[in-house]
C-alpha cells in the first residue's frame, strides 16, 4: 500500500528509458504514470508488455508552443489525481525518490529538486561550472523550480490559465513559477546534456530565451553582472582564475557534488557571456529536434 495521497507523474518521453521503469517500479497502488508522447509512430508505443499503472498519452503535435509544453498540457487533462509530479527521463530516479518528494509536499507544500548537467560533448564539459552557478545554485537558493523534479497539487495554481497560457508558450518551469512558489529541498540530480556542440550552442539560446519572455529584470541582471565580471577577469587574469575556481569549488560543495570541471570555471567565461548575447540575438533555436521562433512570451512559431 502506498503511503502517500494517489499521485500522478507526468514523464514526456517518446521512448521507454530507465527512467520509466525506476518510477513504474515505485507507484503505489492508486498511484499512476503518464508516459505522455507525441504520437502511434513513437517507439515507446511499441511496448506490448508494461507495468500495472502505466498509461500511454498521446499529445499531438505542438502547436503554437513548444513539444514539452504540450505534452504537460495534455498530461495535466489526462492526470487523474490532485497530487502532480513532472519529471524528466534522463536523470537517474532513486528507489524513494516517489515517496520522499511526497513526504517533502507534506513538510513544505511544493517542492522541487535540483539538477546538475554534466556536458557529453567538449563545450558543454567546458561550460558546467558556470550552469552550475548562473543556473542551478540559483534554483537551490532562490526556491526555484525545475520542471524534471516538482510536485504540487491542482488546487495550488489556477489551473484553467495555466493550461491556456502553456499552449501558447515555450518553457513549462517558466511558466509555473510564475503561479506557484515552491520549496526547493537539497536534493541534486546529475543530469546529462549535450552530445553534440550544435546541441551545446542551442541549450543556452534557449535558456536565454526563458529569462528574457519570463524574467526580463533577470536576463538584464545576468548581462550586467557577465559583462562586469568577464572585465575584471580580462584586466586581472591571475586573481581572476583563483577566485573563480574556488567559488565554483565551493558551489559544487553547495550542491553536494564533486566535479573536476570546476577548474574551467575562468575560460568558460570567455564562452559563456558572448552565448548569452547571442541568445538574446538570435530568433530562433532547436529543441527536442523541432526547430521554434520564440516571438513573443506568448507567440510561438514551430518549425520557422
Amino acid at each position: 500500500m502506498s503511503d502517500h495521497p494517489p499521485t500522478s507523474v507526468l514523464l514526456p518521453t517518446t521512448r521507454w528509458t530507465d527512467a520509466c521503469a525506476q518510477l513504474a517500479a515505485q507507484l503505489g497502488d492508486n498511484d499512476e504514470l503518464l508516459i505522455i508522447h507525441d504520437n502511434g509512430d513513437d517507439p515507446v508505443t511499441d511496448l506490448e508488455d508494461y507495468p500495472k499503472g502505466v498509461r500511454f498519452i498521446a499529445a499531438g503535435e505542438p502547436e503554437g508552443c513548444s513539444g514539452k509544453a504540450n505534452a504537460i498540457a495534455a498530461g495535466m487533462e489526462a492526470a487523474r489525481h490532485n497530487r502532480i509530479v513532472w519529471t524528466d527521463d534522463d536523470f537517474y530516479h532513486p528507489s524513494d525518490w516517489l515517496v520522499t518528494l511526497s513526504a517533502d509536499y507534506e513538510d513544505h507544500g511544493p517542492v522541487s529538486e535540483v539538477p546538475y548537467f554534466v556536458g557529453q560533448d567538449p563545450l558543454s564539459v567546458l561550460l558546467e561550472p558556470l550552469y552550475a552557478s548562473a543556473g542551478s545554485l540559483g534554483l537551490y537558493l532562490g526556491n526555484q523550480i525545475w520542471g524534471g523534479a516538482v510536485m504540487f497539487e491542482r488546487g495550488d495554481i489556477d489551473e484553467t490559465t495555466f493550461l491556456d497560457e502553456l499552449r501558447r508558450t515555450v518553457s513549462d518551469d517558466g511558466l509555473l513559477m510564475e503561479y506557484l512558489q515552491v520549496t526547493t529541498v537539497d536534493r541534486t540530480h546529475i543530469v546529462p546534456i549535450g552530445g553534440t556542440i550544435h546541441e551545446a550552442v542551442e541549450r543556452p539560446v534557449r535558456w536565454t530565451q526563458i529569462l528574457r519572455w519570463h524574467f526580463p529584470g533577470a536576463i538584464v541582471g545576468t548581462v550586467l553582472v557577465s559583462l562586469l565580471v568577464l572585465a575584471g577577469a580580462t584586466l586581472a587574469p591571475f586573481p581572476a582564475v583563483v577566485i573563480l575556481t574556488v567559488l565554483h569549488f565551493a558551489v559544487n560543495e553547495i550542491l553536494g557534488v564533486r566535479r573536476w570541471t570546476a577548474v574551467l570555471a575562468y575560460p568558460a567565461l570567455f564562452v559563456f557571456v558572448p552565448l548569452i548575447l547571442y541568445g538574446l540575438a538570435r530568433r530562433t533555436f532547436v529543441w527536442g529536434g523541432r526547430r521554434y521562433c520564440w516571438c513573443g512570451k506568448y507567440d510561438v512559431r514551430v518549425g520557422e
